[in-house]
């Protein structure tokens, strides 16, 4: 049972990833999403892939998948984060009533919860990996302003092996069958390489989400041959958009943090892709 203070859970990177002000952080997601240049999009969106670090080194980045949720409605979104600060065994869903960010509080969905739990033992509702994890916190802001009122099931994978990456893309594409939601996969590239070798290891990430092939991308992580710190967050999500009814997925935008500072001798990358039907 969780305490009163506990049952919100508060933001943990606002005025350090992103503005703390409501007013500055509404304005910077705005000119983001205006800034942003997307492809024409006839079908929704099941899931999009997007980037969790600061909004100065990935806020364009992220903009560009969510600028495409411009007109389109959906009860709920599943977030699936890696969890940086904390290992554990599964996936963790928080057990409390809201994620708050300075825009407001997002109800969790608690009937969702409680189907994801019945349906795989891997999840398990509880406050590890929700606590200073930035990586589904980050997103919240831009599906704020896109959605306005929308329900959140945040999941945090304290492991990200094959079994766990598998078991939970099946467990969401059951669960989530036949019901308004959208996936977001949160992930950020390859870390601290020089840019061009950094270049090299990302284009096999995005050579793998072009082909929308899970099973591909999973390989070459535990391969060692492309590096993402949510690659297992994207792995299940692409398994659940499959089974969703996705067909292809497009990759929308790559960059890295050289390109903003002009260092490039330990970069991190960024990306950015939607699967539709």
């Amino acid at each position: 049972m969780l305490h009163r203070h506990d049952d919100v859970r508060r933001p943990a990177v606002a005025g350090t990833f992103y503005p703390d002000s409501p007013a500055d952080l509404a304005s910077a997601v705005e000119h983001l999403i205006g800034c942003a240049t997307t492809p024409d999009q006839a079908d929704r969106p099941i899931a999009l892939v997007a980037p969790h670090a600061g909004y100065m080194y990935s806020g364009p980045t992220a903009a560009s998948a969510y600028a495409l949720l411009n007109d389109v409605s959906v009860e709920t979104v599943v977030v699936v984060s890696p969890s940086h600060r904390e290992y554990f065994d599964g996936v963790s869903v928080f057990p409390g009533s809201a994620y708050e960010t300075p825009l407001g509080e997002i109800p969790i969905d608690a009937g969702l919860r409680e189907k994801l739990l019945a349906a795989s033992p891997l999840v398990r509702a509880t406050r590890a990996g929700h606590g200073s994890e930035h990586a589904v916190e980050v997103h919240l802001p831009f599906l704020q302003k896109q959605l306005g009122q929308f329900r959140l099931l945040p999941l945090v994978m304290g492991d990200q092996s094959r079994a766990t990456c598998f078991a939970l893309g099946e467990a969401l594409g059951t669960v989530l069958a036949g019901t308004s939601t959208m996936l977001v996969a949160s992930t950020d590239l390859s870390h601290f390489h020089p840019a061009a070798d950094a270049e090299r290891r990302d284009r096999i990430v995005l050579d793998d989400l072009a082909a929308f092939d899970p099973e591909c991308l999973m390989h070459d992580l535990e391969e060692g041959e492309a590096e993402a710190c949510g690659g297992g967050p994207v792995v299940a999500v692409m398994i659940a958009a499959r089974l969703l009814g996705a067909r292809r997925m497009r990759v929308l935008s790559h960059t890295h943090s050289g390109i903003i500072t002009g260092e490039r001798d330990s970069v991190v990358g960024y990306c950015a892709a939607v699967a539709t039907a």
